[in-house]
């Protein structure tokens, strides 16, 4: 491991697969990693999205890291496809294949078919929270699945710990929050957070957030309690943000569970302008709607994710 990744992103990350949102699933993940030991050659598949991306990501981080031989390939994405149609996994002869299925409906584990090769898709699990250790369900999404995996295969890989920040962003990308509060995403960030992935932050600390993530925001009010921030208590920050974000309220566009994330858990790494959340929301807005330049967009943003650990090129640097 080099040094200055454990200046920048804090120390060991921390096993996922001991948390509670792992916990139904566990041995699910173990046996994966033990196939993907055992294969000569693995071929990773993915639609051309933003998810299917992170979680292929993630997986090739840690082939990387440990030179397991394989090959990517980017499918067609979700959107580009009829809302009849899905994309089907498409088998190869001299391998193991792992399909990672985004979009797919959400399986428990006692409903999921066998399949001759890994199947990655969203699945249904129960966490336990509080001290009355109460159960919630959530959905645990495939990106969350392959950063657990990636850390299963190779615990503290270099590439493994650059994209580590973003195991929850296909949590985020779900519209589980635009209904009602997700246990899943909550314990994955408070888990990333607590190992020194990235900071946790309100607003106002994010020096460059992406403009527009929230409807009915006044860009200058927020420019302006910036530069205040710093000399003000705790409790002038807290009104003054209640009054930022008073206009949002009212749209209908935007969930409170949402909203909430976006003003006082953005999520920031190292010393990075741009949080996690504002570089999701313009990798979202970039995404070309063509099915042709999404696989070749998908390929060079892969790229550039595994080499900077950012969505954006112009990101280089860690902290």
């Amino acid at each position: 491991m080099n040094g200055h990744l454990l200046d920048s992103m804090g120390a060991a990350m921390n096993d996922l697969l001991l948390t509670a949102s792992f916990s139904d699933v566990k041995s699910r993940i173990q046996a994966f990693s033990k196939q993907i030991e055992n294969a000569t050659m693995v071929h990773i598949h993915a639609p051309a999205d933003l998810s299917g991306l992170l979680a292929l990501s993630m997986l090739e981080s840690a082939f990387l890291d440990t030179g397991v031989k394989y090959r990517r390939r980017f499918l067609p994405s979700h959107q580009s496809l009829p809302r009849d149609e899905r994309v089907q996994p498409e088998l190869s002869t001299d391998g193991l294949l792992i399909f990672i299925d985004p979009f797919e409906d959400t399986w428990t584990l006692e409903e999921l078919p066998e399949t001759e090769y890994i199947h990655i898709t969203p699945l249904s699990v129960t966490v336990r929270l509080g001290s009355t250790q109460s159960e919630r369900r959530g959905a645990l999404d495939v990106v969350a699945q392959c950063a657990a995996l990636a850390a299963e295969l190779i615990p503290n890989g270099q590439k493994v710990r650059l994209l580590r920040p973003f195991a929850g962003c296909g949590l985020w990308l779900r519209d589980a929050l635009d209904t009602t509060f997700d246990p899943i995403h909550t314990a994955i960030r408070d888990h990333l957070h607590a190992e020194g992935s990235f900071r946790v932050v309100p607003l106002p600390e994010v020096s460059s957030p992406a403009p527009e993530m929230i409807p009915g925001l006044s860009e200058r009010m927020l420019a302006r309690l910036q530069k205040g921030w710093p000399k003000m208590d705790a409790n002038s920050r807290s009104s003054a943000l209640s009054e930022l974000i008073l206009p949002t309220l009212a749209d209908p566009t935007l969930s409170t569970p949402r909203l909430e994330e976006l003003v006082w858990h953005r999520l920031v790494i190292g010393t990075s302008d741009v949080d996690v959340m504002s570089q999701v929301f313009l990798a979202e807005k970039a995404w070309p709607g063509d099915a042709g330049q999404a696989k070749i967009h998908a390929s060079k943003l892969a790229d550039t994710f595994l080499k900077t650990g950012h969505l954006q090129e112009q990101e280089q640097s860690t902290g």
